[in-house]
Parts: structure tokens; sequence; C-alpha cells
């Protein structure tokens, strides 16, 4: 039985993520969360509680940032695979709270290093699309130089840096991957999908920045949960970085426009925010190289899928 570590459990990407290996496979999944307020802690009971229900889940309410919590927690357990979810996301919020950014971002993946360095066999990190920074150089690849342009992108940047030094100094062999505009069921609330449906249900109006004149990599949840089962059979010989992506951008206000064809609601646009970026679209060659990962799910079954369970779950509700 493989016994697998997982922080930021109940967070978008982590709860996936544990849902998928506890329902498909022979595994033991550990997880910690802390359960943030940054957006709605009664979606994020609602996704433990349906982990809770899986056999062979273990769970604690620990911060990644109490490294003495952290710690003790751990102990003595040996995990075949550990992978460092825990993150405060968001670009825009990282203007208003840089603090919580390096806290959470930073200190907490040097603990997660720290901690779990001798007690697992493989490591695993969330980077982000965010590290690119303004770029032209489009799919971009993991070769990019990176040049972020907001505190979000800024930690992530160092976060494989310090992934990188770790490497060098104590021969500590862990993957990065880089998330680009994932989406999907059981999302973050202030993802523009979420937005989105939230507004066709409530009739409430949404903000659309740069007045729509944005393109993002959306990468559906279930390809990346995927993508991660097939990175964790992976032999790891360095720090390495994957792109976590589509390589198909698509239009915000393209978006939009279709579903005004068929919903009424109210969009409100406003100027760019400084710490956005015009464009996400990265090279997935590396992940179809290295792991056979093709079959990637088209934007439009990604979208029904998403607003079937959105309204099913009635999550405007808690959101």
């Amino acid at each position: 039985m493989v016994r697998i570590f997982i922080t930021g459990a109940v967070g978008f990407i982590g709860f996936n993520l544990a849902k998928y290996l506890l329902e498909n496979r022979n595994n033991k999944v550990y997880g910690i969360d802390c359960f943030d307020d940054y957006y709605s802690v009664k979606l994020k009971k609602k996704r433990l509680n349906i982990l809770k229900k899986k056999k062979n889940f273990y769970f604690r309410k620990i911060d990644i940032c109490d490294y003495k919590k952290f710690k003790k927690y751990v102990g003595l357990k040996k995990f075949d695979i550990s992978i460092n979810l825990a993150a405060q996301a968001g670009v825009r919020y990282s203007l208003v709270n840089p603090q919580k950014y390096i806290k959470v971002n930073i200190l907490g993946f040097i603990n997660f290093l720290k901690v779990l360095k001798q007690n697992t066999k493989k490591l695993y990190y969330a980077s982000s699309s965010s590290v690119y920074g303004e770029s032209n150089n489009f799919p971009l690849n993991e070769k990019e130089k990176l040049h972020p342009k907001n505190v979000y992108g800024i930690t992530k940047k160092l976060n494989e840096i310090i992934a990188e030094d770790y490497f060098k100094k104590h021969n500590i062999k862990i993957i990065g991957l880089r998330f680009f505009t994932v989406y999907g069921e059981w999302g973050r609330p202030d993802m523009f999908f979420l937005k989105l449906f939230k507004s066709l249900k409530t009739k409430e109006a949404m903000f659309v920045n740069n007045f729509g004149n944005h393109d993002r990599d959306f990468t559906y949840i279930n390809d990346v949960v995927m993508i991660l089962e097939k990175l964790f059979t992976k032999k790891i010989h360095k720090h390495e970085v994957y792109n976590i992506c589509s390589n198909n951008p698509i239009s915000i206000d393209d978006i939009i426009q279709d579903f005004k064809k068929n919903w009424n609601f109210k969009v409100k646009y406003r100027p760019m925010v400084k710490a956005d970026v015009l464009k996400t679209h990265g090279s997935n060659k590396k992940i179809i190289k290295h792991l056979n990962f093709k079959k990637f799910t088209h934007i439009d079954e990604g979208i029904k899928n998403s607003l079937n369970w959105y309204l099913k779950n009635k999550i405007y509700k808690i959101s």
C-alpha cells in the first residue's frame, strides 16, 4: 500500500488529488490543512467531509507554518510520496497582504522540506505559471527565463530556487509543478469560472479585469490529477520542474460571450490590475514526452462538468 502525504489536503487541487487516490488505487492518504479563511471555510469543510468517508484517509488540522506541530505530527511516519499543495493563492490578493504570501509560501515550504526530507522517498511541490511573468515567447517552456511581476509569482520562483538549493546541498530530489489556471469541480470561489457561475445563478454582476482581454491556458482539474498520478510513478534524479498545462489559451471575453448566448447575466468590466499578465500559454511537450500524457479534456467538456457540479451542489449558497 502506497503512503501519500498531502499538505493543503482540503484545498482545490489537494482535495481532488486525495479523492482520486483514495477511490482509484490502494493508497493510504495522510493530509493536513489549516482551514485558512481566504475563501469559504464551509466549502473546505464540505470537501473534508467527502474525504472522511473514504477508507484509508487520515487528517489533522495543522498549519504548515507551525514548525513544531508540523514536525510532531509527521514524527517517525514514513511516506512514499509527499506533495506540498499548501499555499496562499491568488495573484491580486498578494498586493494587499504580501506578508502572508511570504510566510505561507516561503516559510511553509521550507518547513515542508526540513520535516519531510528524511521521511519521504519522493517529494513534489506546487509552483505556478506566475513565475514566468509577462512574456511573449509562447508557448512558454520550462527553460524560459523567469520574470514574475507579482508577490505570488515571486514566492513561487523562490520555492524553485530553494528546491534547487536543497538538491545541490542535500541531494534532495524533488519535482516542481507549474500549474496553469487550473479549473473544475470543487474549485475556489475567487476563480473566474466560479465567479461566472455565481453570476449566472444569482444574477449578481461579475467583475472582469482588463475588459475581458485576457487569455488563459485553462487546465482541467481531472487532467491535473492524472498528470500527477503519472509523475508519482516517475523516477526522480534531480530537482526538475514541469508545466502542468493544456497548451490551449482561451480568451476570457470569448467565454463570456459564449455564455451570453444562453444565459442572462451582468458583467462589469474594469481596467487591468498591474499584478496581472495579459496571457498565459504553456508548452506541454515535456509532460507529453516524459509521461506520454496526450488526452487533455476539451474546454467545453470541462466547463459543462464544472457548471453541473456547481448547480447540483448549490455552491452559490456557501461561496
